[in-house]
């Protein structure tokens, strides 16, 4: 699937295995389009499936529109300058993250962020 075919923000699942238990989690999350990578983002705080993709970075995303489960790798955002600007752009496509009790720097700082890379056959 190309990234550009997605809408530039949207509900989402994304299944992750269990650092620890080994047993597959799934859960529901917003996700992002900034510059062409698919992001997933959240309020700043830790999160289960942010260690669990540190754990094992391969995951199933499962979107409803298009309808597709694609395979992904997950990397981390760590890089200051561009946890910043993913949080720019993410604010600005997704209006509610903006309206959270949070600043952009709070976001850069503490946000779980990760990019998903479709894997190819």
């Amino acid at each position: 699937m190309d990234v550009a075919e997605l809408p530039p923000t949207g509900t989402c699942e994304i299944s992750t295995l269990g650092r620890r238990s080994g047993r597959v989690s799934r859960i529901e999350i917003w996700y992002v389009v900034v510059d062409a990578q698919i992001v997933l983002t959240g309020t700043p705080g830790s999160r289960h499936w942010l260690a669990n993709l540190r754990g094992h970075r391969e995951a199933v995303l499962h979107l409803g529109e298009p309808v597709s489960d694609l395979q992904v790798v997950a990397d981390e955002v760590t890089d200051p300058a561009t946890r910043r600007h993913v949080v720019e752009q993410a604010w600005r496509i997704q209006p509610w993250y903006a309206a959270q009790a949070y600043s952009i720097d709070d976001w850069v700082s503490a946000s779980p962020m990760v990019t998903l890379t479709p894997l190819t056959d």
